[in-house]
C-alpha cells in the first residue's frame, strides 16, 4: 500500500502538488521544483500535459522515488493503445510507482504536435477497468500474468463542469469501476463542490480537491475559455480586476478553497504553475 493509500485510510487531509517533466534529457529543473514540494504527500507527474510532448512520466516518476518523493504518474489514454499502457503499468509496478491518475487525455489538436494522430484506444473508464483486471491477475486479453501489479489508482472529476447530470453519470461510472481517489479539476464554487461531495461521500471515496492558483484576471478569462471542466465566476475576475495587488488576491481566493476542502474533502490539490513559493502562504490558517 502506498503512503498516500494509508494516510487517507486513516483519515489524515492530504496535500499533493504536481510537476511537469522537462521538455528535454535534463532533469535539473524538475527536481529542483520537486524540492520546494518536500512537504507535500505526493506529487503529480504530468503525462504529455495540454498534448505537448515531454519527457516520460515514467522516467520521471522513477527518479523522484530515487529522490526521495512519493510520486502520482498519470497515464492519458491519447497516446497508447492498450497493448502500450499495460506495458507500461507493469514497468510502473516493477519501478516502485504505486499510485496511479487514469485520465482520457487532451487531444493533439490543442498541443504542440497537431498533425499527430491520437490513439484513444480507450478511456479513463476502461483502463480503469483494466488495471483493475491486471491486479486481479489478468491482463486484457484474458491472459494471466506471472505477478499481479497493485496500485492506488485515482480518476479525475470535474464538479464545475456542465451539464452536472453527465458529470455525474461519468462519476457512478468511475465509482462503479473501483476508482480508490477522485482528483477534482479547480472548483470555484462552494455549491459546486457540495454537490459533488453529496453523491462521493455515499461510497466513501476520498476526494482531492483540485485549487488553481489565479495569478491574475487574465489567467482566470484563459481558464474560462480553454479549459473544459473549469469556470471562474465573474465575482471572482471582479475580486482580481479590482484588487491592488492581483497575485495576493488570487493567494485569498486559493485559500479560501483551502477551507472548503478542510470541511468537505480529505485532501488539497495545489496547482500554482511556477509558484511554488506561494503555496506557504495558501495554507496558512
Amino acid at each position: 500500500m502506498s503512503g498516500l493509500a494509508m494516510k487517507l485510510k486513516a483519515d489524515q487531509f492530504v496535500m499533493t502538488a504536481e510537476i511537469a517533466p522537462p521538455k528535454g534529457g535534463d532533469v535539473t529543473a524538475a527536481l529542483k521544483t520537486a524540492e520546494k514540494l518536500k512537504y507535500v504527500d505526493a506529487i503529480n507527474v504530468t503525462d504529455n500535459q495540454g498534448a505537448c510532448m515531454r519527457m516520460s512520466p515514467l522516467a520521471m516518476a522513477h527518479l523522484l522515488i530515487e529522490q526521495g518523493f512519493e510520486p502520482i504518474l498519470q497515464l492519458t489514454c491519447r497516446d497508447r493503445n492498450r497493448m502500450a499502457l499495460q506495458s507500461d503499468l507493469l514497468g510502473a509496478a516493477a519501478l516502485g510507482i504505486k499510485n496511479l491518475l487514469v485520465l482520457t487525455g487532451d487531444h493533439p489538436r490543442f498541443g504542440d504536435h497537431t498533425a499527430s494522430r491520437p490513439v484513444f484506444d480507450l478511456d479513463s473508464i476502461q483502463l480503469l477497468q483494466g488495471i483493475k483486471g491486471l491486479e486481479s491477475g489478468v491482463d486484457m486479453a484474458g491472459n494471466p500474468l506471472a505477478s499481479p501489479p497493485h496500485f492506488f489508482t485515482g480518476t479525475a472529476a470535474a464538479p464545475a463542469a456542465e451539464p452536472w447530470d453527465l458529470v455525474l453519470k461519468k462519476v457512478q461510472k468511475k465509482i462503479a469501476s473501483g476508482s480508490d481517489f477522485f482528483q477534482t479539476q479547480a472548483v470555484f464554487k462552494r455549491s459546486q463542490v457540495e454537490s459533488f461531495i453529496d453523491v462521493v461521500s455515499k461510497e466513501k471515496i476520498p476526494v482531492i480537491l483540485g485549487i488553481v492558483l489565479l495569478k491574475s484576471p487574465r489567467m482566470a478569462k484563459f481558464l474560462n475559455a480553454q479549459i473544459p471542466g473549469v469556470q471562474v465566476p465573474p465575482d471572482l475576475i471582479k475580486r482580481l480586476e479590482e484588487a491592488r495587488d492581483s497575485l495576493s488576491e488570487g493567494v485569498s481566493i486559493a485559500r479560501e478553497m483551502v477551507g472548503w476542502a478542510r470541511e468537505m474533502c480529505q485532501g488539497i490539490h495545489l496547482m500554482t504553475f511556477g509558484r511554488e513559493d506561494l503555496i506557504p502562504r495558501i495554507l496558512a490558517e
